[in-house]
């Protein structure tokens, strides 16, 4: 919970007094809010940390926004993550808090800064109420949500020898609404759900879950949780034999979730995400950039990519405002503004704040097929934005008409 001045190199405040940023406006504060310690610290962490910083200095000469980075450890604890926002705002200036992961942490903090009029940025948020009923005018989703994945999964994998689901879910507000919405769809697809247990966050021991899932018939079994949650689940369902009768879907998981596995384990999983670091040639140099200091030479994930190109959107509507002070002048100014970056391409951010651009199925590779420690997915096909995020009459947002 304290400021960071250096982490890897990189030197967390920037300054730049160029382009038309008002000479007389305060430098624009972000703070990352993340799990720097638990289930989620690899998976945002440090990394969120990094990504923001990196974002900071490619626009310094760009966008030209003086700006200031600070960082924090939420513990997945919302009353510590409301603690730590009213800190920041009320006494060290901070005008945006990016990443929260832990939807139960993002939910509240997106209802402090509608009463601060500050920014709320989520990029490894999971729970789509951000854009739907708990909506407000001071919030961007970024990256991905719960209705967006267990929608594609869903109907991706519903099929013939796959219609009856089990579900073991994280039980906070993200697992709920990730089970919640792959459900809808895997019964709207023809299927069956047969049942689901729900486990506290850091949870050790999944056997009672696992032999439930077990006894239970079901041609899958999902897991609505993520992190070392999810690798732990995967872990212990392979001691349990699960593979090949049942198909295990992790609907969170994702590149960083494979150093802890193996690619052994993760054979035959699938993966949808926003981010690849191998896609192309800017994923691929950014991603170098980011391993090249990460503390643990880790690649990025799609969360910690979110953070980049949100940092970079963040400034780009700041500088055509001016000022960083009226968050909601903001955050109208970046649905303005369409989205543009090396990771993401080109895309738009709705009136109800979801943040729009395409999603990517993925196969995971064989032990065989991969060439190094991360190179792990192949690609399968790409999904539209138009078919990936929920649409906007559906949400539930009072912001739409």
């Amino acid at each position: 919970m304290k400021r960071r001045s250096f982490i890897g190199g990189l030197a967390l405040v920037g300054f730049w007094q160029g382009g038309t940023f008002g000479q007389t406006a305060r430098p624009a504060k972000i703070g990352v809010l993340n799990d720097m310690s638990s289930v989620y610290a690899d998976y945002q962490g440090i990394g969120s940390v990094i990504a923001a910083q990196m974002a900071l200095e490619d626009s310094q000469q760009v966008i030209g926004v003086p700006a200031e980075i600070v960082s924090a450890d939420h513990q997945n604890k919302p009353d510590i993550g409301l603690s730590i926002a009213r800190r920041w705002f009320d006494t060290e200036g901070v005008d945006v808090i990016l990443d929260v992961p832990n939807s139960a942490v993002a939910l509240a903090v997106a209802q402090l800064c509608r009463d601060r009029n500050k920014v709320l940025i989520g990029s490894g948020a999971g729970s789509a109420d951000l854009t739907g009923k708990a909506c407000t005018p001071n919030t961007v989703h970024w990256t991905y949500d719960t209705w967006q994945l267990g929608n594609s999964y869903g109907r991706a994998l519903t099929s013939a020898d796959a219609k009856r689901w089990f579900f073991i879910t994280a039980d906070y507000a993200f697992g709920k609404s990730l089970e919640e919405s792959c459900a809808s769809a895997v019964k709207g697809a023809g299927g069956e759900v047969l049942g689901s247990a729900r486990h506290p966050i850091a949870a050790t021991d999944f056997s009672s879950y696992l032999l439930q899932a077990q006894s239970s018939g079901a041609d899958v079994v999902a897991f609505c949780n993520a992190g070392d949650d999810l690798n732990n689940s995967l872990k212990q369902a392979s001691e349990f034999h699960l593979a090949p009768k049942q198909k295990l879907v992790g609907l969170i998981f994702n590149i960083t979730n494979v150093p802890g596995l193996g690619l052994k384990a993760c054979e035959g999983l699938e993966a949808i995400s926003s981010f690849y670091w191998d896609l192309n040639d800017g994923t691929r140099a950014f991603s170098a950039r980011f391993q090249a200091v990460h503390p643990r030479k880790n690649m990025p994930n799609d969360m910690q990519a979110g953070c980049y190109a949100a940092t970079l959107h963040y400034l780009k509507a700041v500088k055509k405002l001016g000022s960083a002070t009226d968050g909601k002048a903001v955050v109208d100014t970046m649905k303005a503004i369409p989205t543009d970056d090396p990771l993401f391409g080109k895309g738009s951010i709705r009136v109800d704040g979801r943040k729009l651009h395409p999603m990517y199925l993925f196969d995971v590779k064989s032990e065989a097929e991969s060439k190094g420690p991360w190179d792990a997915f192949k690609l399968v096909r790409t999904i539209s934005a138009d078919d990936s995020f929920r649409p906007l009459s559906q949400g539930g947002c009072s912001l739409v008409n």
